[in-house]
């Protein structure tokens, strides 16, 4: 890896999916995503089941017995695996897992794996943690608070600033992420926002859904979010290879390219914990009553009850954002 001063974007590109790249690389990450950090689908296979119910209603809507399931940014397969079997007996799912590492030995073989989304389908396209890992430019405000673009060194993850944002990225900058006060500092959501409306676009019929850490203008965080990870604990984000390289969503920015792109769709930003709420995983206590009547029972649904409350606690994954989009389908009721 070269040691020349580079903006995050193409650093973090080259860090994460090139030919050694964090997300490539068997020596890096030999369990995938998973043995670095815990995502819903890693906490409880109460959100594989969810996500199944939302399928199974989407193919309700469309009327029709065969759905397509599009996971992008699938890892290792384990939501598709975790989705197929909580699936109800009747409904045909044809599952894509889109990827850019390769295929994992044994995964359920109806499974196609793809590296992009594949066109045209109807069903459920679903993006869990996948937006956050599209690398961004990163800028910061200079001492007479010009935002300039962040160029960084690979080795060793040290920043200095480079020439004044301009372009689309300045008008990005200035409608979603304004900086003015020295050193405050935005990721450039804009390679995500046509991301996104890519994803979407590639649904004929049914709901795309991106799950992820958002933020939205009026709430940014001033000094960014850009961060690393890697066995399970939170790094520095230095761009060589060694760790993930993320930061939290302008899932606000993301809804706007998807209408901006001309996409008829309905859209909806709310929060996991309302989502999965709506989905039937609610994290309520069993009755202790039933301790006595089903002793084994009890245990088994206080411990449902207890990773139902993880994926919907407060400052946890609950916060998470959900923004959903509804293609050729109608608006749902309130």
């Amino acid at each position: 890896m070269t040691d020349e001063w580079r903006g995050w974007r193409e650093a973090a590109q080259a860090a994460l999916y090139g030919d050694e790249g964090f997300y490539l690389s068997p020596l890096r990450s030999p369990r995938g995503p998973a043995g670095h950090f815990r995502t819903s689908v890693h906490a409880s296979p109460l959100f594989a089941a969810a996500v199944a119910r939302l399928l199974t209603g989407i193919a309700r809507e469309l009327n029709t017995g065969t759905v397509a399931l599009v996971d992008v940014g699938a890892g290792r397969g384990e939501l598709l695996t975790g989705v197929l079997a909580a699936l109800p007996e009747g409904l045909e799912v044809v599952p894509y897992a889109v990827e850019v590492a390769a295929r994992p030995p044994g995964l359920d073989p109806r499974i196609e794996w793809c590296a992009r989304p594949p066109e045209g389908v109807t069903g459920l396209l679903f993006a869990n943690e996948w937006l956050d890992n599209v690398p961004a430019e990163v800028a910061e405000a200079d001492p007479d608070g010009v935002p300039r673009y962040v160029r960084v060194r690979a080795s060793d993850g040290a920043e200095r600033l480079g020439e004044p944002v301009s372009g689309a990225d300045l008008a990005w900058l200035e409608r979603w992420w304004p900086l003015s006060a020295p050193g405050e500092r935005a990721e450039i959501g804009r390679p995500r926002d046509t991301a996104w409306a890519g994803a979407v676009g590639s649904l004929t019929a049914g709901l795309a859904v991106a799950v992820d850490y958002p933020h939205v203008r009026g709430g940014r965080p001033p000094f960014g979010t850009l961060t690393g990870f890697r066995g399970g604990r939170e790094v520095r984000p230095v761009p060589d290879g060694s760790c993930d390289l993320t930061a939290h969503v302008a899932l606000d920015a993301c809804a706007a390219a998807v209408a901006e792109a001309g996409i008829d769709a309905s859209t909806e930003l709310t929060d996991q914990r309302a989502a999965l709420r709506r989905l039937g995983v609610g994290g309520d206590r069993p009755p202790l009553s039933l301790a006595t009547t089903d002793p084994a029972g009890y245990v088994r649904a206080l411990a449902s009850a207890g990773e139902a409350a993880e994926l919907t606690a407060r400052g946890g994954l609950g916060d998470f954002g959900w923004l959903l989009h509804r293609v050729g389908l109608p608006a749902p009721p309130p």
